[in-house]
């Protein structure tokens, strides 16, 4: 559960009984009543203003010793001046000052000198107020300004006089420790109060008190007050700003009741846009996020108090002042003053004086970007104001406002188009919204923003019912199935599919609803649901009838073959091809680019491994028609298809990268998600487990947020394929359970989660006979159900055939056909070429053999594991028929297996050297824990467990009972040692050397001491 709200930032959570602020600073009611004379509350931590406070505690302290002062504070509301107060009133009651407080108001009939009476008789209510007779002569002025003081008739008392008095006051109040006089809305306060302050301040320097006076900024008499005392010394202001993104973050951690950690930075950007940094509006943002919705209802759009302060604020500008605001409100939370004047037919002075007083109340600003543009401040006041529009009203300004915008701007360029169309929706015309919310949409596609294309169309889908033209419904249904396609929208789906089926026959030609069946086929099948895909295909295929027209098959030919590549089948690739062969035709006809480069993609996915020259042509080619008919979707899908082409044939990923990057920052997020997928494979293979791994677990996050179930399967292949390509047969195990809910989510992960992950993790474990059944199974299910690409059968193919060959299973008719279907790819080239020299090493070929094994290593170059496999793999067959340098291949796999923590390889490969008569280099257990300045010496781990024994000065006879050695065999180490390091003598070895083992070596002390204990009760027992 969230904790209970503790911090209350601008507003204090322990006032005195008084309602309200109107200004927004103290919109929360009190908890309990506070004497005016201090008081800890319970408030939170104090978040921005600490130099502010620094300030005002100087003043205090200043007053303390006998030197009076006054501070203004100012600022916008709901910024935290009533919160600045309450500290100050809490640090001077700790510090024994007298504390008083008064606030101007404006409800009722104007009372003369109301803040200064209420700080009056909160110091009596305390009990501290100065009796009359100790104020002199001005004793009797105190009495006539407080209640029942005054006798009817009476003759009026001059501000001199009051002024006066309130000195004395103040000057009685503080003799012992000091005075703080508070005074807040002083903004709303009486000429008579403000007069009296004039001179309170002219003469407050020799007083032991400090007048701490809080007034918004708007221009008025208290700010003139301000400036002047300003001018003359006889004050500071203190003005308090926005709190930066820092301070809302504080401010979020402590209202949300929760660590720092736990508050998101979506959740921070979130409320400090929506708060502008207004200390009030956070805390009124968090309180309603953090508020229970029952019964279904809706949290209210803006928080009540926020609504509560722009209401009041608006008030003040009277009722014309606010109808144009209310106009502006309708034009967006940034309005342009040519159109606002226009539709308001006010004049310059008329709308310099509500723009002056609008930003005068905080709730305008200039917008810095454009000269004639201003902005609503806080962004919520443009909600608020809307809202107060009645129905009639808010017709009527919104259709005004609209047709001054067509009046100005002919064709709606730009963003005049999305304006146009909400003014259209705010005066609940929808027959004219509806169609330029499509028109905005169609442009933000053409520009690559899909994600505003989707926010668009979804408006413009939430504006339709039953009374609008179903061509019009149609349209919207067909632009918003293609956006939400692009942008994984997947969970419209459901609403889209009822809203489809709602369309009857009346309403819409059953060939046009044929195309939205097979556009709805499109967006399942990538969903990663067949089975529905499928079944809306039927529908499209019902209602084309007998003799469709090319414009109405090319469409569902299209679905048709995106639904065959994604669902399950042995033929899938013939069938698809068909469908887009057939879709390509009917949309050339017709003139579709759109159907056309989609169908070329295609076709260049499900060509033949052996003809990349037509695959990378059906991809160049979409991209040509996707510029020339400015379609930046199927643009960046081209680049993504041929940046894959180009990294498999040379293994470099930076272009397919790049092509990602833009596919997700124009929004085509499957295809971005998908391409992850392809680069976290190839960062396996380059042996970069860590980067992969990072990759893999933020595409699932992604992924599996976006509903994303092909793409899901597929990381989670890729996360099983890491831990094979490791030796980590325990983790792929576990990776592959993981895997099963989805294995057949995506075509080709079953088939590859033999090939690329159980058969290469067996091949690391030397279990050479399980690899080749785990091949074997994996082309059982290829021919099942084919992949294509990098999931394919065909990235298999080249360390089949190498194993074949080996085996002596296969021979150059097997290498030429796996040359053909696919053998080119930089990854198989390694497989495929090592395969080709051990050939022309058995037809006593050697130098050849030496030359295709040279070039076949330079392509295994960028995959270290693959490569080292190879080399283990070929060394046998090297070695028998005298081709390459099989010792040096073999040492450089042990090596590295050994590095890489794969001890089985490591192993065979030292076997293979022994068989070959050549030296084993000693592996014993534990050379990695030898220093490195030591192994630079040659240090053995055996010398190396003597030297941590030396290092705590123990002597030969105990170091070899420690090591179960003869003390011979440690003079042999010993001497070694000295002779390696070049030390003179034992001593100077353990003095040197202590340092460099004593990190290794400490937890050796408790094991000596042990051993010492057991060898020392050993002898007792003699």
């Amino acid at each position: 559960m969230r904790k209970p709200y503790a911090h209350h930032f601008a507003s204090p959570d322990v006032l005195d009984s008084r309602p309200p602020s109107s200004d927004g600073d103290s919109a929360r009611a009190p908890r309990r009543f506070r004497p005016a004379g201090g008081g800890d509350g319970s408030r939170g931590e104090f978040v921005g203003r600490r130099t502010e406070l620094r300030q005002v505690l100087a003043a205090l302290a200043a007053a303390r010793s006998g030197r009076g002062g006054a501070v203004f504070v100012t600022g916008e509301p709901g910024i935290g001046k009533t919160r600045l107060a309450v500290e100050a009133l809490d640090a001077a009651a700790e510090a024994g000052m007298t504390t008083a407080r008064g606030r101007a108001g404006t409800v009722g009939s104007v009372v003369p000198y109301r803040p200064l009476v209420e700080a009056l008789l909160s110091l009596s209510r305390a009990g501290l107020l100065p009796e009359p007779d100790e104020l002199g002569p001005y004793g009797p002025v105190l009495a006539l300004l407080l209640p029942g003081g005054r006798a009817p008739g009476a003759a009026t008392v001059s501000h001199l006089m009051v002024a006066e008095a309130v000195l004395r006051v103040l000057s009685v109040a503080g003799r012992r420790h000091g005075c703080l006089l508070v005074l807040d809305d002083l903004h709303d306060a009486d000429t008579d109060t403000l007069a009296v302050l004039e001179y309170v301040l002219d003469n407050l320097a020799e007083q032991p008190a400090v007048l701490l006076l809080i007034a918004g900024r708007e221009p008025c008499v208290a700010t003139e007050l301000a400036a002047r005392a300003r001018q003359r010394g006889a004050a500071t202001t203190l003005e308090l700003r926005p709190l930066d993104r820092p301070d809302v973050h504080a401010l979020v951690v402590a209202e949300w009741g929760s660590g720092p950690g736990e508050v998101t930075a979506e959740l921070v950007d979130r409320v400090v846009a929506d708060s502008a940094g207004v200390p009030l509006v956070v805390e009124e943002l968090i309180r309603d996020l953090a508020r229970p919705v029952h019964d279904g209802s809706r949290r209210p759009s803006v928080p009540a108090a926020v609504a509560r302060s722009v209401r009041h604020r608006t008030e003040r500008l009277g009722p014309r002042g606010r109808g144009i605001l209310g106009v502006a409100a309708l034009l967006g939370r940034r309005f342009p003053l040519p159109v606002l004047q226009h539709a308001t037919g006010c004049d310059d002075r008329e709308l310099l004086r509500v723009l002056h007083a609008g930003v005068a109340s905080y709730l305008l600003q200039p917008d810095e970007s454009s000269p004639e543009w201003y902005e609503f401040r806080p962004r919520f006041a443009a909600q608020v104001l809307r809202q107060d529009l009645g129905p009639t009203e808010r017709t009527a300004y919104a259709r005004q406002a609209a047709s001054t915008l067509i009046g100005l701007h002919p064709g709606l360029p730009g963003e005049w188009c999305v304006r146009a169309a909400e003014l259209f929706g705010h005066a609940g015309d929808v027959r004219e919204a509806v169609p330029l919310y499509c028109e905005a949409a169609q442009r933000a596609m053409a520009e690559g923003a899909v994600e505003r294309a989707v926010a668009l169309l979804t408006r413009a889908h939430r504006a339709t019912d039953a009374g609008l033209a179903p061509d019009l419904r149609a349209t919207v249904l067909e632009l918003l199935l293609h956006s939400v396609s692009c942008a994984a929208r997947f969970d419209a789906v459901p609403g889209l599919t009822t809203d489809l089926e709602a369309l009857g026959d009346d309403d819409v030609p059953a060939a046009r609803r044929a195309g939205l069946y097979a556009q709805l086929a499109d967006v399942t099948a990538s969903a990663g649901r067949p089975a529905d895909a499928l079944r809306h295909l039927d529908v499209a295929r019902r209602l084309l009838g007998a003799s469709p027209t090319a414009a109405h098959t090319a469409p569902v030919d299209l679905a048709a073959a995106r639904v065959e590549l994604s669902r399950p089948a042995p033929d899938r690739l013939r069938t698809a091809a068909e469908h887009a062969r057939r879709a390509a035709d009917a949309a050339q006809q017709a003139a579709l680019p759109g159907v056309l480069g989609r169908a070329l993609l295609l076709l260049g996915q499900v060509a033949p491994e052996q003809d990349p020259e037509a695959t990378a042509a059906h991809f160049a080619r979409a991209g040509a028609i996707a510029d020339r008919n400015q379609l930046p979707d199927l643009r960046v899908s081209a680049e993504v298809h041929l940046a894959r082409t180009v990294m498999r044939r040379d293994g470099r990923p930076a272009r397919l990268e790049e092509a990602r990057q833009q596919a997700l920052r124009i929004g085509v997020l499957p295809l971005a998600y998908e391409t992850g997928c392809v680069l976290a494979l190839d960062q396996v293979r380059r042996g970069e487990f860590e980067a992969a791994g990072h990759r893999i677990h933020e595409g699932l996050a992604d992924a599996t947020r976006l509903r994303l179930r092909p793409v899901v399967s597929l990381l989670r292949l890729t996360e099983a394929v890491r831990y094979a390509h490791q030796g980590q047969r325990a983790e792929m195990r576990e990776a592959l359970d993981r895997l099963a809910p989805c294995v057949d989510d995506a075509p080709g992960v079953r088939p590859m989660s033999y090939g690329l992950a159980r058969a290469f993790c067996s091949l690391l474990e030397e279990n050479h006979d399980a690899a080749e059944q785990e091949f074997a199974q994996a082309l059982v299910y290829d021919r099942e159900n084919p992949g294509v690409g990098e999931f394919g059968v065909s990235g298999m193919h080249g360390v089949m055939l190498l194993r074949g060959v080996l085996a002596g299973r296969v021979g150059r008719r097997h290498h030429a056909d796996v040359t053909r279907a696919g053998g080119d790819t930089r990854w198989n080239r390694q497989f495929v070429g090592m395969a080709h020299a051990v050939l022309l090493g058995r037809e006593g070929r050697p130098a050849e053999a030496t030359v295709a094994a040279t070039a076949a290593l330079d392509a295994a170059a960028l995959y270290p594991v693959a490569r080292n496999l190879c080399l283990r793999l070929v060394a046998g067959a090297a070695y028998e028929d005298g081709w390459g340098e099989p010792v040096a291949w073999v040492r450089a796999a042990e090596e590295y297996f050994h590095t890489a923590g794969i001890p089985v390889v490591a192993g065979a490969c030292r076997s293979l050297l022994r068989g070959m008569g050549a030296s084993v280099r000693q592996r014993r257990t534990g050379s990695e824990n030898v220093p490195p300045d030591l192994r630079r010496y040659g240090v053995t781990v055996r010398e190396f467990e003597v030297a941590r024994l030396l290092a705590e000065r123990i002597g030969n006879k105990d170091i070899a009972g420690w090591l179960h050695i003869s003390p011979r065999t440690v003079e042999k180490h010993v001497a070694s040692l000295l002779r390696k390091t070049g030390h003179p003598d034992r001593v100077a070895f353990a003095a040197a050397a202590r340092g460099l083992v004593a990190e290794r070596a400490h937890h050796l002390r408790s094991e000596v001491a042990v051993k010492a204990r057991e060898q020392y009760t050993w002898s007792l027992s003699q």
